[in-house]
């Protein structure tokens, strides 16, 4: 653990093993209740030197975290390629990602600005103004999960300091040894201690966070079912979630079918689907379905899978063997109740074949539900209307992908889609880590980006002035 900048270790652990092999690859400290008290409490002390840190020091402090995580890339890629199974040229981009998170919060540390509102629109207002500022709340409680351990607490860490919060990462219980080597560069940049903290730990001491009555917010990144518990424990406090979805993909017949298989391919099986906005349902016009779905299939199955520390693998392995053996288990359903399995559909241990499911109903748990897995579902649309309608057919909002050359029907799309971000002729896995990031509907609630996280874990503070 790392609180007030000093290492702690604990008198509980857990064995973090590699979900390729099961190798050993740490030991981790797990935090206490107690431990959890003393995060709190120091990021408390260390609340009123963050707000005070001038903005050119707030940003010179991200700098020198991104800069150490560029030149340690290499130690952090291998070890969250082992602790994560992620393949180790997509580890290498998470890490590349974090630290151009770090580096954008190094910009916008240096222009938080507020306004001036003139307040004469009434007689009482004459001769007065308004003055505007961003207050950062703390401490700040954040919890990730395990898909993105790097590059998710860089966008709670990067604008926690951007605005001078104070904050306690609870790292994923899968693979937080990532997550403990970033606490490190945080802590020798030169933030104040008990700034930012890193206390591993069970969930009732996460549980004991969130309930803490002295955190003024949460932001949580994780399943759907987790973050709205958050939500309905954590009191008064603000809440930030970005949660779970099943992603849509519409591709119109006039889509340039090359890219859209390509980049369904790159949305729906990197890093095993693991993410909260894989490519999951894919729908394709008629007209272009049987030219797709031939160019799919061949596509996916010159994927490589097997060991992420192989440069040349494209699929690793999922988190556990109870995560693939879940996934299995609904391709199974699927076929049983008359989908196709075109090609995958075989697991062994903690590897799950890359999966094309076709023939599948919109009740199935590979459509309605979040699979979180190497598994994308196929399935051909005669109107452009009812493509759209089918992607809104589900709880989750959180990102789509529209193929078409037809800017109006882009626009209609962006009017339609229940979702927070629609990708014109790529797929809701796209993003820029600089671009606002959330959900709609069961998806989350709030945004991220260094920008606009800001907004999210800072209150608008309003002065008047009488000049006359």
């Amino acid at each position: 653990m790392i609180i007030a900048n000093e290492h702690r270790t604990a008198s509980a652990s857990a064995t973090i093993r590699a979900p390729y092999d099961g190798a050993e690859v740490g030991i981790q400290p797990l935090g206490s209740a107690g431990d959890m008290d003393a995060a709190v409490a120091s990021n408390l002390a260390a609340a009123e030197a963050c707000r005070r840190m001038p903005a050119y020091e707030r940003a010179a402090c991200l700098r020198r975290i991104a800069e150490g995580l560029e030149s340690a890339r290499g130690n952090f890629a291998t070890l969250l390629a082992r602790e994560a199974g992620k393949p180790i040229t997509q580890a290498g981009l998470e890490i590349d990602r974090a630290a151009f998170v770090f580096r954008d919060g190094a910009e916008e540390a240096t222009r938080i600005g507020g306004e001036v509102i003139p307040l004469d629109v009434l007689p009482a207002g004459t001769g007065r103004l308004g003055l505007t500022r961003r207050v950062p709340l703390s401490p700040i409680a954040a919890i990730t999960p395990f898909n993105f351990p790097v590059l998710l607490a860089a966008h709670k860490i990067a604008p926690a300091i951007a605005c001078g919060a104070a904050l306690t990462l609870k790292p994923p219980p899968q693979d937080p040894l990532t997550s403990l080597m970033l606490g490190e560069l945080v802590a020798a940049s030169g933030y104040p201690a008990g700034g930012v903290n890193v206390v591993p730990c069970e969930l009732e001491v996460a549980q004991g966070l969130v309930r803490d009555q002295r955190v003024r917010m949460v932001s949580f990144t994780g399943s759907a079912r987790a973050g709205w518990a958050i939500r309905a424990a954590a009191g008064t406090k603000r809440v930030a979630l970005e949660l779970g979805g099943n992603a849509g993909v519409v591709v119109e017949p006039d889509a340039d079918l090359e890219r859209a298989v390509e980049r369904c391919t790159v949305g729906g099986y990197s890093y095993a689907g693991q993410s909260c906005i894989s490519v999951q349902r894919i729908l394709v016009h008629e007209r272009v379905y049987d030219a797709f779905l031939e160019r799919f299939v061949t596509r996916v199955g010159r994927l490589k899978l097997g060991d992420p520390l192989d440069p040349a693998t494209d699929v690793g392995p999922m988190i556990s063997e109870e995560s693939a053996r879940r996934a299995e288990s609904w391709i199974a359903a699927a076929a049983a109740g008359g989908a196709r399995v075109l090609i995958g559909g075989k697991r062994r241990g903690t590897l799950l074949e890359p999966t094309v499911l076709t023939g599948t109903r919109p009740d199935q748990q590979v459509n309605c539900e979040e699979i979180f897995a190497p598994v994308t579902t196929v399935t051909a649309y005669r109107a452009f209307d009812d493509a759209l309608a089918r992607v809104n057919d589900t709880p989750f909002g959180l990102q789509a992908g529209v193929f078409t050359r037809d800017v109006a029907a882009l626009m209609r799309a962006w009017d339609r889609l229940e979702v927070g971000g629609v990708m014109g002729n790529d797929v809701p896995s796209f993003r820029v880590d600089r671009m606002p990031y959330g959900g709609a509907k069961a998806s989350g609630v709030g945004r991220e980006g260094v920008r606009y996280a800001i907004e999210e874990i800072t209150e608008l503070r309003l002065l008047t002035l009488h000049s006359e």
